[in-house]
């Protein structure tokens, strides 16, 4: 790891001793663009640390899969977990896939992303070690997701990839 600035310091505690592997913002919930320069200093502790980021997607004006898309293209060298993939809007969704289309760093998480059809379009599409299956409890029930998961007729190997290996292979966790 590189010397370590003031941001990775603060969030390097949170790391030693109380078993962090990742780090998550919320724009929407604190109110600020995802590819806000506030967030840079994040994204560049993320990268010091080599854990992902993980970044809730898919509600205007704070969330939109595009900022997160263009937060992962300042910081190429951090890996980005694109959670809910766009959320529940069409639109929203399918830039989340262009977005990892584009940037090799973005990780698609399809909890709360209510169309399965999206899921079997992503690994159609993106590199297929890099959409993960989510639940977000208490907010989605496992097993929603998992009949999503489910119809969404993925392979065996993609479903294995999806349920399991693909988060395996993140960085540090």
């Amino acid at each position: 790891m590189k010397e370590e600035n003031s941001d990775t310091r603060n969030i390097l505690t949170y790391f030693e001793g109380h078993g962090f592997s990742a780090i998550k913002i919320h724009p929407l919930m604190d109110s600020y663009p995802a590819d806000s320069r506030a967030v840079d200093p994040v994204a560049e502790a993320a990268r010091e640390l080599g854990v992902p980021l993980f970044v809730h997607s898919g509600h205007p004006p704070f969330s939109l899969p595009c900022q997160i898309a263009r937060l992962a293209n300042k910081h190429p060298d951090t890996y980005f977990v694109m959670i809910h993939m766009g959320h529940g809007h069409g639109v929203y969704i399918d830039s989340a896939i262009k977005a990892a289309m584009e940037e090799e760093n973005i990780y698609l998480e399809t909890s709360g992303m209510p169309m399965h059809t999206k899921i079997k379009e992503a690994f159609e599409k993106i590199d297929p070690t890099r959409i993960l299956f989510g639940t977000d409890t208490p907010f989605h029930h496992p097993s929603v997701e998992l009949q999503k998961t489910k119809v969404a007729e993925l392979t065996s190997q993609q479903k294995e990839l999806y349920y399991k290996r693909n988060a395996e292979s993140l960085p540090d966790i």
